[in-house]
């Protein structure tokens, strides 16, 4: 038995030495489980009470805040200074440290901006959605909101050009909530996604206040065949102040603009630009009823179509 064991190994090992995409021995990754864990913390002191043991009280107090803060300031420290090893951003370690510690700050500071951001997506979800009982029913248990925010934490890392981390914090959200927003995209204010589930916004779509969208929704490109020729060229749509899209419709293309108070009926696809203030609905398809066939006296009720 330890034969082919061992042959298997060998082969597994020779597989890996050939291949460019494995770290390198003195590389290591940055740590999903931290990810995750800073973005719980990063939730918990931008909605203090709702996650944790801790009452409203004690979450306010300001020691509550100061010491998660002073958790997810070191967490993400290490895992940037992991990411830019690894992505070979920095020369040597030191030089890592630095920029790990400056990004991380402006991470941090960042925080209360966001919170405010924050707090407008819930206005928006509470104001548009009436089976809504309340903002902390928003805050605690619906899938947009929690996609928003960590595409808002993410999205600070991506301006900053740090690697790796902005796709691992946005891809846990995707698995968590079936929406996947890339961190390059830039969302305004007052945004709501609601029901959410296979909703896609792509790397450079752009948002602009308040607007809102329904489960199925795509904001993609049009082709992706020339693959990394396409890094960096807009290649997403640009949806503009006030505008609906409901389930299920596809705008694909970083020149179609949907102009500002537009609205967007389901299943639609469009590839050109839609002028402000317009209503852009399907035609129903036809629907065609059939009765189905009677079965002959003693027969057997089978329905055939």
């Amino acid at each position: 038995m330890n034969e082919f064991i061992k042959s298997a190994a060998e082969k597994m090992t020779a597989n890996y030495m050939e291949c460019d995409f494995f770290p390198r021995q003195d590389k290591v990754l940055p740590d999903e489980k931290s990810i995750e864990k800073i973005i719980h913390d990063t939730r918990s002191v931008i909605f203090p009470g709702y996650f944790g043991d801790e009452s409203l009280s004690e979450t306010v107090s300001g020691v509550f805040e100061e010491g998660t803060l002073i958790k997810i300031y070191s967490a993400l420290k290490k895992q940037i200074k992991l990411a830019l090893l690894y992505k070979c951003k920095c020369n040597d370690t030191d030089e890592a440290e630095k920029f790990s510690a400056q990004y991380a700050k402006e991470f941090i500071d960042e925080l209360p901006r966001i919170q405010q951001m924050m707090f407008k997506d819930v206005e928006a979800g509470f104001s548009g959605d009436p089976a809504a009982s309340s903002k902390g029913e928003i805050i605690i248990s619906y899938p947009g909101l929690f996609a928003i925010l960590v595409y808002r934490l993410a999205h600070i890392l991506y301006k900053q050009n740090v690697p790796i981390l902005p796709r691992m914090m946005t891809e846990y959200a995707h698995g968590k909530t079936g929406i996947d927003i890339n961190s390059g995209a830039e969302i305004g204010e007052y945004f709501f996604i609601d029901h959410g589930t296979g909703v896609v916004i792509g790397e450079t779509t752009i948002i602009g206040n308040n607007v809102k969208l329904y489960q199925g929704v795509t904001l993609g490109a049009l082709s992706t065949r020339k693959g990394q020729a396409l890094s960096g060229v807009k290649r997403h749509p640009t949806i503009e102040d006030g505008v609906t899209i409901y389930s299920g419709s596809s705008i694909l293309g970083g020149d179609t603009v949907i102009g500002r108070g537009s609205i967007v009926g389901g299943n639609a696809f469009i590839t050109k630009s839609i002028p402000p203030y317009t209503k852009v609905i399907i035609k129903a398809p036809e629907l065609i009823l059939e009765a189905p066939k009677q079965p002959a006296e003693g027969e057997k009720k089978v329905w055939d179509f």
